[in-house]
């Protein structure tokens, strides 16, 4: 059993060099101490924002600065690419006909990563 995700929830990416928080626009009129999370709050920069420096070589501007860099790691800025729903999500919970996003669930990056949630935004409505 988990917790709903709301927005301002604490995000990290496994290749991310800082936290990040999770943006909830207010589509689904659900509201805890903030608006409700679905799987489909996954955009870039809309719901999920950077964070901080990308570490992963499958990332081309990582792997650009790692070459010239004569093969030293160089993180360069984050930029999530992040084109598939969150899961699993909590499929027999619906908001606004998506289901509701789970402290459990995970995000993958195109660039490899995985993207998980280390504070829901609220401890009061579990899952």
């Amino acid at each position: 059993m988990g917790f709903l995700v709301t927005g301002g929830a604490l995000l990290q990416c496994c290749f991310g060099m800082a936290p990040s928080t999770l943006m909830v626009l207010p589509t689904n009129k659900v509201m805890v101490t903030q608006f409700a999370a679905t799987i489909m709050d996954n955009k870039p920069f809309l719901n999920v924002m950077p964070f901080g420096m990308c570490t992963t070589p499958s990332n081309p501007a990582v792997a650009a600065a790692t070459a010239a860099a004569l093969g030293v790691l160089t993180p360069m800025p984050c930029v999530p690419v992040t084109v598939a729903p969150w899961v699993p999500g909590k499929p027999t919970v619906l908001l606004g006909s998506f289901p509701a996003l789970t402290d459990s669930s995970i995000l993958m990056c195109m660039w490899g990563g995985v993207i998980k949630i280390n504070l829901a935004g609220q401890f009061t409505v579990q899952l």
